[in-house]
This record gives structure tokens, sequence and C-alpha cells, in this order.
């Protein structure tokens, strides 16, 4: 199976060494649930320098297989809990701001907990970016996003105006960031994507852009160091 470890963000493809899956009915008396078991799967990184622990547990119903006798299949999630890393937050570079990693780190952490403070989070996250990367800075952040349309790609701008276009998200863009809204879990879900995106294409491309820069002038500047010296 194909896998982004979470950790290291190294793309890889796992095999039976590091990959384990177990699948239990629990067999105790019938509850509200119906029948029901517990399937959880766990990943150690293959890369050498992270082969951290990757843990996912959920509660499924189940049903007997037809013409078997005891063989009980797993059928649809229940709940799902992310065990290891505790949320699927990707892990973010040091020289992201530390408030920003910490809105979304916390945001991903509860998304299926408590939507609407993840959400609150999110929109907190997406308004401290557009203030420190793009240095626009309004007392609401629907005006934030107003003032971003002309110094980012159409494209992208109408990505982030979509998400106030969706359900409550869109209707508090107005009140303040810090305002709890009632929201769907897709919704906050919808948020903390658009973030992890937007980290990508602001922070992490610029980071590595400049990597590269830095790498081409040092080679040139070693080049014409060389030649000066014979």
């Amino acid at each position: 199976m194909n896998f982004t470890c979470p950790y290291c963000n190294h793309h890889t493809t796992i095999t039976n060494p590091n990959y384990f899956e177990h699948w239990e009915k629990i067999d105790i008396q019938k509850s509200n649930e119906g029948e029901v078991g517990i399937y959880f799967r766990a990943i150690t990184c293959p890369n050498k320098s992270c082969n951290k622990l990757w843990l996912q547990l959920n509660l499924s119903s189940t049903y007997m297989e037809h013409g078997t006798y005891g063989i009980w299949k797993k059928d649809t999630i229940i709940k799902n809990w992310q065990l290891l890393p505790e949320s699927n937050a990707k892990v973010l570079p040091d020289y992201i701001p530390e408030a920003i990693q910490q809105d979304y780190y916390e945001a991903c952490r509860i998304c299926d907990l408590s939507p609407k403070a993840s959400a609150t989070l999110s929109r907190r996250c997406l308004q401290g970016m557009i203030r420190d990367f793009w240095g626009i800075n309004k007392s609401k952040l629907k005006d934030e996003i107003d003032a971003l349309e002309e110094k980012i790609d159409p494209i992208t701008w109408e990505a982030i105006d979509s998400v106030r276009g969706v359900g409550n998200i869109g209707a508090h863009m107005e009140k303040d960031i810090n305002l709890i809204i009632d929201v769907e879990p897709n919704e906050a879900q919808l948020l903390t994507d658009l973030i992890e995106q937007l980290i990508d294409d602001w922070y992490i491309q610029k980071h590595e852009r400049e990597e590269r820069m830095k790498k081409v002038k040092q080679f040139a500047d070693e080049k014409k160091l060389e030649k000066n010296n014979k």
C-alpha cells in the first residue's frame, strides 16, 4: 500500500514487515450498537531516520457471512480513532510561525471530537497566515480575504473564497474569528485541508525555492573563487 508518513512526510510503499492489521468481533451481549467488532492497523515508517509508529483503530458493525458458521465479517465503520499520531495533521517545518502551528495542530486534533471548535481554530489560523505571510491586517477575516485577491493567483483565491460560502463557516466570516460556530465534521475537515494546502503553497514552497537559490549561488561563488585562484 502507498503511504506518506505523517511524521517525516516520506512517501513510500508499505510491505508486510512494516504493516500489521487485526479484526476481532466483540463477543459480548448485544448492545444498542448491535453486533460490533474492533479493527486496528499499525504501520512503522520504513525511513531509517524516522521508524515511528502509525496506529489507527475503529469500531465497526459486523455480520455473519452467508453460508458460513461462526465467521463474522467487518462491515460499516461506526467510530474511528487515530491513536498515533493523535491526529491526521501533517508535521510542519520549524520555520512555520509557532502560533500557526499550534492552531493547525489543535484544529486537526479535535476535528472529529468538536468540529465547531476545530473550525474556529482553522479560521484563526487562516487569519494568522494572511497577516504573517502577506502583511494584510484588517478587523475582519472577510476584509482580509478580499484584500488578498490582488496578491495571489485566481485559483488559490477562489478556493479560499469558496470556503466562506460553505454553510455556517461563510455565515460567520463577518464576525469575530474566535466565535465558536456550529459546523459539520466535513466542513471542519474542509478548513484544515485548506490550511494544509496554503502552508504548502506559501511557506514550504517559498522556503524550498530559497534553499535551491542559495545552493545555486553558493555553487557559482565557489566556481568563481576557483577561477580567481588559478
